[in-house]
């Protein structure tokens, strides 16, 4: 690793805190090891609302841990309890405020289109995180996945998942609330695995890849056209910051072949003076 760069160990994949003391103890040594060689600045692992109590923050802080993110997923009770998270909002109330006066980093965890989910429900549960104080967080849409409890609602008409473009739509907002509200997202969309992509596990749900490219493009799409939406010229050139031009081209070029259908020839360079969502227009 490069000399300037933070480098975390995570626990993640399942609730660290649940597991046996003692083993938790055995990793933390592990890693500890890092910290005091100076490899690593810290350790975050991830964990459930109802499973942080002060004695467990104890351990953790004794070995250098740094981040904890919760699987929040929702706050809306009607949801939580359809979805059979084991867990209320007054645990996720609590534990954050625990983690935050013991001195971690929060992080809190989403999950969008869960039983009985809205989008006015999904806004409130990020309103929420951003209440509680979290530094970050990750948005997750939900999908079904073989040998679940929500195969069966799925299998019986109970349950039917976002569609890929509500999923977009509602991920683009949450995300701009949070940016606004200077909450650093870590994770838009579901990891890729080789269970997801080959058809093994997915059974249905807004999978893909690209989702956080789909979900960036639709926020320049918005940008863009707010900005020419007067203008009378056919030839427009965008320059935008390196790290959004693809954002900005849209995904599979969406947001340039958009505008060429309105007959609008479309010219994206890159330029690293700009900030993210700042960008210059100029008319030909």
């Amino acid at each position: 690793m490069p000399d300037n760069r933070i480098v975390d160990i995570a626990f993640f994949g399942g609730s660290f805190t649940g597991i046996d003391t003692g083993l938790q103890e055995k990793y933390l040594k592990e890693a500890f090891r890092f910290i005091q060689l100076g490899q690593i600045s810290g350790i975050r692992i991830s964990t459930r609302p109802d499973y942080i109590q002060q004695e467990k923050l104890d351990l953790l802080k004794n070995y250098g841990v740094t981040t904890i993110e919760l699987g929040a997923q929702s706050t809306n009770a009607e949801v939580l309890n359809k979805s059979g998270r084991g867990h209320t909002f007054e645990d996720i109330q609590k534990a954050s405020t625990l983690i935050l006066k013991n001195g971690f980093q929060l992080g809190l965890q989403m999950m969008i289109g869960l039983p009985r989910d809205t989008f006015q429900r999904s806004l409130q549960t990020a309103n929420d995180i951003i209440s509680l104080g979290a530094h970050n967080t990750r948005i997750y849409p939900t999908v079904v996945i073989k040998g679940t409890a929500l195969e069966k609602l799925y299998r019986k008409g109970d349950y039917q998942p976002l569609a890929m473009e509500e999923a977009v739509v509602w991920t683009k907002e949450l995300v701009k609330l949070f940016e606004k509200n200077n909450v650093r997202i870590f994770r838009i969309g579901l990891h890729t695995s080789e269970e997801l992509t080959d058809g093994k596990s997915l059974v249905a749900g807004p999978f893909h890849p690209s989702f956080k490219e789909m979900v960036m493009s639709s926020i320049w799409n918005e940008l863009l056209f707010k900005k020419i939406e007067n203008k009378k010229s056919n030839n427009v050139t965008f320059n935008v910051h390196d790290s959004q031009l693809n954002f900005a081209i849209g995904f599979n070029g969406s947001n340039k072949k958009e505008l060429l259908r309105k007959g609008i020839q479309a010219k994206f360079i890159a330029d690293s003076t700009l900030s993210n969502y700042q960008f210059d227009v100029s008319y030909n």
